[in-house]
């Protein structure tokens, strides 16, 4: 049988194209530069089967205006793009791709650490500028504590690799609870009790009502003076006045942020002129290995749902969904 799939960017990688195309699915892509409004458009007047989210909003209307409409898979993990509990009054499951980018993410997380504790973004331009600036006062990592908030995948991968840099390694993980799955990494019960020992913060967390703006004020205060805040999750899990404050007055060494509360970011944005905030566009886990894996991974849960062979419950965000299929 074919199935008519959205994929609501221009692309999709060619890994998944192909497992696509070899199941006979007719495909639609988004327009470059098209919005929420030509998502809903597309979904109103095409009898779409099944959606591959990436970064456009899938609102409840375009899920309301799709009678055909039975899955939906995020092309990644994060999704507070989708309207989950509009398809879930649907009786719609929304799946992820969950480990498909953690490696990517990880590195990211990694990367902007190290340039952030060595000043290596500013002293690259200043060198470019044509002044030999020789920043002597970066921070040495071994022997420093990370403090992780989330650890899924990604946190752990970044765990493992800061352990062997020398780093003390602390996580808070509400889903895994006081059993470290890595060796070396201490569980703490709470933010609350692991910021005043973060030398360096990590948030690996999905954005909702209880992580939105968790890292406000209070909680950078709490932090040791000189920490750095790492940022690959979500943008609006940081009061981002608070963290422009704390930055400012020198509380923060350095922040390195691959997510941003608005993207793309304001040419406004007091964070594009501060010299201690290193920043890329949300691009953790956009390397062809992790795209290529979450393509893969979403062409797969969709056709396997249409097809009966449902994917595994711990890959769909709304599993209430799958008990009325069973």
């Amino acid at each position: 049988m074919s199935y008519t799939i959205f994929v609501t960017a221009p692309s999709l990688h060619p890994d998944g194209v192909a497992i696509l195309q070899e199941a006979g699915c007719r495909l639609i892509f988004l327009d470059k530069g098209a919005d929420e409004a030509d998502v809903d458009s597309i979904m109103a007047g095409n009898p779409v089967d099944a959606i591959i989210s990436r970064t456009v909003n899938l609102s409840a209307k375009a899920i309301a205006d799709c009678p055909t409409l039975k899955v939906i898979s995020k092309h990644g993990v994060g999704v507070s793009n989708i309207d989950v509990e509009a398809a879930s009054a649907r009786g719609i499951p929304v799946f992820v791709t969950p480990g498909a980018n953690a490696q990517s993410v990880a590195e990211m997380a990694l990367g902007l650490l190290l340039a952030g504790a060595r000043r290596i973004s500013w002293m690259d331009a200043e060198l470019k500028a044509g002044r030999w600036s020789r920043a002597q006062d970066g921070l040495e990592l071994s022997g420093k504590t990370l403090g992780l908030i989330g650890f899924g995948q990604i946190g752990q991968k970044l765990a493992r690799a800061c352990l062997a840099i020398g780093m003390k390694v602390q996580a808070f993980d509400p889903g895994i609870g006081m059993a470290s799955p890595v060796e070396g990494v201490t569980m703490i019960a709470s933010p609350a009790e692991m910021l005043p020992s973060s030398n360096v913060l990590s948030l690996h967390v999905p954005l909702n009502a209880h992580t939105r703006g968790m890292i406000d004020a209070a909680a950078l205060a709490a932090l040791p003076d000189k920490a750095i805040l790492i940022n690959t999750a979500r943008g609006e899990v940081v009061d981002e006045a608070a963290l422009i404050s704390a930055l400012e007055s020198g509380k923060l060494y350095s922040a390195g942020l691959d997510t941003t509360a608005e993207e793309p970011i304001s040419p406004d944005s007091p964070l594009l002129k501060l010299p201690n905030v290193v920043l890329t566009p949300h691009v953790g886990g956009s390397t062809p290995a992790a795209l290529a894996g979450m393509a893969t991974g979403a062409a797969r849960n969709v056709l396997g749902f249409l097809s009966g062979n449902t994917p595994p419950v711990s890959a769909c965000v709304n599993p209430i969904t799958l008990e009325s299929k069973e």
